[in-house]
Parts: structure tokens; C-alpha cells; sequence
């Protein structure tokens, strides 16, 4: 784990310069934008820091398991922040437009794709499986404490350093994980049946990944589980629910606030407990149970009137989500051979975001259909008005309920498969499938 932690803290400190700079330069959108098309050019330059990512996963995925993975993670390190130093040079020269972050973001974006799954990847040859839920924890705190302490420290570092100074410190980061990289090393896998049944043309290894999942029935289950916990998630929660809280409450910031602050706690608490605890012995649990208990609370978060209600409700909401990463990535590690990794983690990133896409669904949503129904005497009160109560944000709160009710009941459901609940049986253990020496990197 020495070696696995020296990496994880550069990239937490990457993950906290990156999340400085994102709130700054949203600030700076904000205002560099028409007031009547903030929104849309906000949303703009999320979409370009995104859908390259999800796009270009199956390519990636294929040169990632040809590529030497250290490379590939420094290479896109540095990217990263080539792209956050046009941007400072624009902005310290005063030309800095807001295309100038759709163009910067989308290429950034471009090279993340080869991050997730070079990463994923190089952690199964670095760590023995007992560690893989173990380091998903430690993945999923980076991930929650840079989500919280970005914003934070950006916003307490935006006035005496500027927007321009946020970006320098973001720089420094990307050099310290870059560091951090260097000094550690990162064996390439050894080449496994699997692996040279599947080499061919780019074309044939970029789709390879979906072919994998597709031709194991417990993938390709613990992946629909899991697309049904994003579905879930996506279509009742982020803005959604700061919109059902302020609506609520009467434009209440302070609870708003709170509730969310609590929530980002969880998130932390949920990461320290799977680093220190590694997770349940049975991986599948922690998939199945942590989705039934965290989409629960999402639909106790609907039907809550409360600070309180909303605090605890959110606080476990969030808190499950490490226990369920970590649990079900650890699966996947152990079982799919490092090799073909890069690829078959791609696809899952893939098939995983698209929900992603759904989420820009659920403001209209509320907005059109399930705010009106809600309304005093409106269509859907006779239904949940006794639940959740009418008026202002009551139908963002029956979004919550229904899908929360429904990811719980989808978790549920999947013990009934036997491909799923039994999957870690019915899988092999990759390390458990003879292999060849290790083959040197391409």
C-alpha cells in the first residue's frame, strides 16, 4: 500500500487544484456571461469537459492496455495542465473568452479518458486483491474531500490571489501528482489468455471491453445494477435537490447549506470507514445493500419537510456511495485479467455515464411536469400529496420517491439472480488463470 498511497495523495492534491480552478472559472462564466444565457453556457462548458471523456473511453480503454499505464497517467497529468496554463495565459492577458473553455475543456476532457482506465488498471498489478476495496475507499475519500475542500479553499483563496493565482496553485498541483507518478513504480501486467485472444486491430480492441462484459452474464448484471444506481442518482439529486431544499424552505441558504455540507461529510466519513474497514468479505453485498440503504434515504430526502430529516437522510445517502464503489470496483479487479483492464473498464465508464446524460432530463421534469402536478389540486396530489405534502418543491420530492423507491427495490431484486448474487463464486479470480511472463511495454 506504500507505494499506492504515495500515489493517492498526488492525486488528491491534483483533485483539489483542479476543483480551486473549476469554482473560480465557474464564477468568472458566470459573470462573463449574458445574464439571459448564463445558464445555457454554464451547462456548455460542462458538456465540454465531459462528453470527450465518456466518447472516447473505448478507444482509450484499447491503447491504455497497449500503452505502458504510468505513461499514460503522466501524459495525461500533463495535458491537463498545459490546458490550465492557456487558460491562465489568456486570462492574465485579458483575452480569455468563454469558447476559450469549451475548446480548453474538451481536450483536457480528451485525455482524461485515458486516466480513469490507465489508473483503475495499474492498481490491480500494484496491490494484492485483499487491498482493492481498500483503495477504492481511499479513491472515493480524494474524491469527497476534493469536492468539498476545492470549492472551499478556492473560495477563501479567490480574494487575495485572483482567479489567476487559483490557477498557478492548480499547476503546482498537477506537478506534485506528476512527482508522485515518477517515484513510484508501476509493474505492466502479465499477458493473459483473455488477452491474446483479443488483440487485433484498434477497432476490434476498442469494442473488445463491451464483448467481455456482454459474454459474462455476472458483469454484465453487477453493470446494469450499477447503471440503475447512476439512473437513480442522476434524475433526483445534485441541483435538484439544493432547488427542492431553498423551494422548501422559503429561500432558507443557511439550511441549504448545512444539508449539504452534512452530506459531503458523509462522503468522507463513507471513504474513511472503507479505507480503514476494506469493505465487506462478500463484495456483492456491499454493491447490493449499500444501493438498497442509499437509495432509500434518497426517497426519505423527498419526503422530508425537515433540517433534520434531510441532514440524516443525506448524510447516509452519501455516505453509502464509497462502500458501494469500492465494493463493487474491487470485484472487478479481481476478476477481469489486468491486461484487458484499460478496455473493459472504459466500457464500463462508458455505459456507466451515459445516465449522465439523463440528468440534464430532470430539470424539465420538475420544472414542466412534476412541480404542476404537485401544486394544490394538481394531478399527481391525490397520489403523493399525503406523503410528501403539496406546494413548492413537493414534485422535485415525489422525483425522489419514485426513484428512490425504485433503485431500492432494483437492489433488492438483484439477489434474486443467482449470476449476480453469486457472481464473485462464479468468476474466477484472474490471479488464479495461469499466465506468461510479463511482456515488455509496447
Amino acid at each position: 500500500m506504500r507505494g499506492y498511497t504515495v500515489i493517492w495523495i498526488g492525486q488528491l492534491v491534483s483533485l483539489l487544484g483542479t476543483r480551486m480552478t473549476w469554482f473560480a472559472l465557474t464564477l468568472w462564466v458566470y459573470g462573463a456571461a449574458a445574464e439571459e444565457i448564463q445558464a445555457t453556457w454554464m451547462t456548455l462548458v460542462a458538456l465540454a469537459s465531459f462528453v470527450p471523456t465518456v466518447l472516447l473511453s473505448p478507444l482509450a480503454g484499447a491503447l491504455v492496455d497497449r500503452w505502458n499505464r504510468k505513461l499514460v497517467m503522466v501524459l495525461s497529468d500533463l495535458a491537463a495542465g498545459l490546458m490550465t496554463g492557456v487558460v491562465l495565459l489568456l486570462y492574465a492577458t485579458d483575452n480569455l473568452l468563454i469558447w476559450h473553455l469549451l475548446l480548453t475543456g474538451a481536450i483536457s476532457a480528451a485525455f482524461q479518458a485515458f486516466q480513469f482506465p490507465a489508473y483503475s488498471a495499474a492498481v490491480s498489478t500494484m496491490l494484492p486483491k485483499e487491498q482493492y476495496a481498500r483503495a477504492g475507499g481511499m479513491m472515493s475519500l480524494a474524491e469527497g474531500a476534493s469536492g468539498i475542500f476545492g470549492p472551499l479553499v478556492g473560495g477563501l483563496l479567490l480574494a487575495p490571489l485572483g482567479t489567476a493565482g487559483i490557477m498557478v496553485v492548480d499547476l503546482v498541483t498537477f506537478g506534485v501528482a506528476i512527482v508522485a507518478l515518477m517515484l513510484v513504480p508501476i509493474p505492466q501486467p502479465r499477458a493473459s489468455e483473455a488477452g491474446r485472444a483479443s488483440r487485433g486491430s484498434l477497432w476490434k480492441e476498442s469494442i473488445y471491453g463491451f464483448k467481455y462484459i456482454w459474454q459474462r452474464p455476472s458483469l454484465l448484471g453487477l453493470q446494469l445494477v450499477f447503471l440503475t444506481i447512476n439512473l437513480a442518482g442522476i434524475l433526483a439529486g445534485g441541483s435538484l435537490l439544493a432547488t427542492m431544499v431553498l423551494d422548501k424552505t422559503g429561500q432558507n441558504e443557511r439550511i441549504l447549506g448545512t444539508v449539504q455540507s452534512v452530506s459531503g461529510a458523509g462522503v468522507l466519513v463513507g471513504g474513511l470507514v472503507m479505507s480503514a474497514w476494506g469493505g465487506p468479505k462478500r463484495r456483492v453485498h456491499g454493491v447490493l445493500m449499500g444501493m438498497a440503504i442509499g437509495l432509500l434515504a434518497q426517497m426519505v430526502l423527498g419526503v422530508g419537510n425537515s433540517l433534520l430529516v434531510w441532514a440524516v437522510a443525506g448524510f447516509i445517502s452519501s455516505g453509502v456511495i464509497p462502500i458501494i464503489d469500492g465494493s463493487n470496483q474491487s470485484i472487478w479487479m479481481a476478476k477481469v485479467p489486468p491486461d484487458i483492464q484499460g478496455r473493459v473498464f472504459a466500457a464500463r465508464r462508458l455505459i456507466a455515464q451515459i445516465s449522465i446524460l439523463a440528468g440534464f432530463a430532470a430539470g424539465p421534469l420538475a420544472d414542466f411536469i412534476f412541480g404542476p402536478a404537485m401544486v394544490p389540486g394538481g394531478s399527481l396530489t391525490g397520489l403523493f400529496g399525503w406523503l410528501t405534502g403539496t406546494g413548492p418543491g413537493t414534485g422535485i420530492g415525489v422525483m425522489f420517491v419514485i426513484t428512490g423507491t425504485l433503485g431500492a427495490l432494483a437492489g433488492l431484486a438483484a439477489y434474486l439472480f443467482p449470476a449476480i448474487r453469486n457472481a464473485e463464486d462464479l468468476l474466477p479470480d484472474h490471479d488464479a488463470v495461469a499466465a506468461e511472463p510479463a511482456a515488455e511495454p509496447a
